[in-house]
């Protein structure tokens, strides 16, 4: 362990640092007292101790979010709404203190953490108020003397595995709509980033979301809770963000109780710029989409695909706006790049670059480990990248931006979706008829033209193919914690 330069976390709000997991409203140990260290990628030093719990603790949390589910479902939307609110103000109150938290044990920049635990709260607003437009229907009879009814009930227990990517926001965009709903969660965030979780936690607490209806395990033992979550009878759903590898087995397992699920998994992103496009624009759009979170976003920029025309201009433009970042630790002023989260992250990112190398491509920005050490990695720009190459199948999830050529408008819709996955997908263009085709034709589950931001929680969060089941935001996201009850009333007539 090194020694780091940040120091203790200053917090306006001390009491938001926990490090007791959360069942059933109170702060608890593991069991067998183990805990694990919570470290800044930044530098290695340790923010502090948390509970390893394993599968008791987890069934326990699960007994918990079953027992405080009767009450919770029957308190009106409007009442769980209120609760929300509460716990959405508190959100906005301590943003400053959520996002050093945040930048502490992921070393995204602060402003990016500000953005995200912002982001995250809008999920809790907006879900708050899509709880009381849970509609029914009323359908038109086959038989005199009959009324068909349609309603809406919340599924039961939920369990949730979350990433570390977005510690915050991927708690949010599940917890709000299963609470909403009338569900009851159980939420393992990453081991990497429990910090963020507990400290959502304290507010959930303080807000009067009673106890039992929202849970925090903290662990390493994934695979073991993991287990205990996706095959407990109890839990009726389950939502996973993460790789797809770890998404399939979790779906197998869910398969024993025939579980409803949600899976936001892996993503391979193009970004197509067409030579119609406005070159300045897409080069803006195209830094915020590859680098933000250094790159470590299932959304991120995986492989950039210009047209003939404008390729040397994009890249050349391309590259001295990547020039212009600023790696650092995540609490410095005007930094656009942190840490990446692990040593394997940065091994990945030089294998990759190496193979492109190895087989004809070139570096014209970055393309080594910063100077600053450790797990910065610089932002890097390749140029001359093929399809025969690594960089076109495999998540990056890091700051390395692939630039391949292409020819016309149906080569470069088969070279984006020649992928299993189908998450976010990106292009400029200009020409209408051309918007039209390539939104049509490419197989992603989103798809952003002329913007490199496309997540907000009034729109579906989700893909298509290998990239997921289910989506996330909008007046859809509920629609993943309700059952639908078809009610038949007969001997009505006269």
């Amino acid at each position: 362990m090194q020694k780091g330069r940040g120091g203790p976390l200053e917090l306006a709000n001390p009491g938001l640092l926990r490090t007791k997991a959360y069942i059933d409203g109170d702060w608890v140990a593991a069991d067998d007292g183990a805990t694990f260290a919570v470290k800044n990628p930044a530098d290695d030093t340790v923010l502090g101790e948390v509970p390893n719990q394993g599968v008791a603790e987890t069934q326990r949390a699960i007994d918990a979010a079953n027992g405080a589910w009767p009450a919770w479902r029957e308190r009106t939307a409007r009442d769980r709404a209120a609760v929300l609110r509460r716990w959405f103000d508190l959100m906005i109150e301590n943003r400053d203190d959520l996002a050093k938290i945040m930048t502490a044990e992921q070393g995204k920049p602060l402003a990016e953490a500000a953005g995200e635990v912002t982001y995250g709260a809008s999920f809790i607003e907006w879900f708050a108020e899509e709880g009381k437009r849970a509609y029914g229907d009323v359908i038109p009879t086959h038989m005199a003397d009959r009324r068909i009814v349609v309603i809406k009930q919340p599924v039961g227990v939920v369990g949730c595995i979350t990433p570390w990517n977005f510690p915050n926001a991927m708690i949010t965009r599940k917890a709000g709509p299963a609470l909403a709903a009338g569900c009851t969660v159980v939420i393992k965030p990453a081991s990497e980033t429990p910090l963020s979780a507990l400290a959502l936690a304290e507010l959930a607490g303080q807000a009067g979301i009673p106890a039992g209806v929202f849970n925090i395990v903290t662990t390493t033992h994934s695979r073991e809770v993991g287990k205990v979550l996706t095959e407990s009878p109890i839990v009726r759903k389950f939502s996973f963000t993460g790789s797809t590898g770890v998404g399939k087995e979790l779906i197998r397992q869910c398969a024993s109780t025939v579980k409803k699920v949600s899976m936001e998994l892996g993503g391979n992103a193009p970004f197509i710029v067409f030579d119609d496009a406005d070159i300045d624009a897409a080069v803006k759009g195209a830094v915020i989409s590859k680098y933000r979170n250094a790159g470590q976003t299932c959304v991120c920029t995986n492989r950039f695909y210009v047209q003939d025309r404008v390729y040397d201009e994009f890249v050349e433009k391309f590259a001295a706006a990547v020039r212009a970042l600023k790696v650092g630790r995540g609490e410095e002023a005007g930094v656009n790049i942190g840490p990446l989260i692990s040593a394997s992250a940065v091994e990945k990112v030089e294998e990759l670059l190496a193979d492109s190398l190895a087989k004809g491509a070139t570096v014209i920005e970055g393309g080594q480990r910063h100077a600053l050490g450790g797990l910065f990695y610089a932002p890097t720009v390749v140029k001359d990248v093929t399809a025969t190459m690594a960089f076109a199948s495999e998540e990056i999830f890091g700051p390395v931006a692939p630039v391949f050529r292409f020819h016309d408008e149906a080569e470069v819709i088969a070279l984006a979706n020649a992928t299993e996955y189908g998450l976010a997908s990106y292009f400029y263009a200009r020409d209408l008829g051309r918007v039209w085709r390539v939104a049509e034709g490419l197989e992603y589950g989103m798809v952003c033209i002329n913007d490199g931001i496309l997540s907000t929680e009034v729109a579906p969060f989700g893909g298509v193919k290998e990239s997921g089941i289910g989506r996330e935001g909008s007046k859809y996201g509920i629609e993943e914690f309700l059952e639908i009850k078809y009610i038949t009333m007969a001997g009505l007539g006269a």
